[in-house]
């Protein structure tokens, strides 16, 4: 049995505050290992949950749904002596100016002065693939609201997070071609940002809607209907199995 699960700390869309910011974190043997994104509601979530903050977080994207949980993180890891500089963040290369603009750029971030917001952590930036505690995930674009703004996650053969996104499937058939879960954004109706229901169904062949799981939708009742449609849907809290994951390990570099 495998080891890995994918624990849903949000699934709901920038309105839907009661599903929770779309957030979830990869687990291993039942521990937090990397979480993605770090929304308000979300962050809420995963401090109640493992008591804790994220000590290691890969981003999607700048909007507030997904990011607006920064300062608090900031707060909690600037003020802990073991934490300051180890809270590792792993954002794709175009964000790193929306991502510092959005959260990092407000004067002084404390009003005693001598501090810098990026202090608190170690912030890495990632291009198509990144290493994290020597297994090799994988970056790819995402088609929301704006080119090179967004972009999903891949654990190969676990698990793919689209993060926000319309549908993608060259993407997909190239970063979801090992019978990963894929967790994708879908609401009963789509958007210029987002995907619906129909707009997944007219892309996507069957097997890969097969896997896939909806999340960032709009509503319990929303969900309801997805899911008399024959879908995966995610739901709040819910700790989600996944397969061994193929993708390339190596030692943990201790230098």
């Amino acid at each position: 049995m495998s080891e890995w699960t994918l624990r849903l700390h949000g699934v709901g869309n920038a309105a839907a505050v009661t599903l929770g910011s779309a957030m979830a974190t990869i687990e291993r043997g039942g521990r937090p290992w990397l979480t993605i994104d770090c929304g308000g509601e979300g962050l809420t979530a995963y401090q109640s949950t493992y008591g804790e903050s994220p000590r290691a977080l890969f981003i999607t994207h700048a909007h507030l749904d997904h990011v607006a949980g920064f300062e608090r993180l900031f707060v909690d890891a600037f003020f802990n002596d073991a934490k300051r500089g180890n809270v590792v963040v792993y954002v794709p290369a175009p964000l790193v100016p929306l991502l510092h603009q959005r959260i990092a750029a407000y004067p002084n971030v404390l009003a005693e002065g001598g501090a810098n917001f990026w202090d608190a952590f170690r912030l890495v930036p990632v291009g198509d693939a990144f290493w994290h505690d020597g297994v090799r995930l994988e970056v790819f674009p995402a088609r929301h609201h704006w080119p090179d703004t967004a972009f999903g996650l891949r654990l190969r053969g676990s698990v793919v997070w689209t993060g926000d996104t319309r549908p993608i499937p060259e993407m997909l058939a190239r970063h979801a071609g090992d019978a990963e879960l894929v967790a994708h954004d879908c609401g009963l109706h789509g958007n210029p940002s987002h995907s619906g229901i129909d707009d997944l169904e007219r892309e996507y062949p069957r097997e890969l809607l097969d896997r896939c799981m909806l999340y960032h939708y709009a509503s319990p009742a929303d969900a309801e209907a997805l899911a008399s449609r024959g879908y995966r849907v995610g739901r709040p809290g819910e700790v989600v199995p996944l397969a061994e994951p193929t993708a390339e390990r190596a030692e943990p570099w201790t230098g």
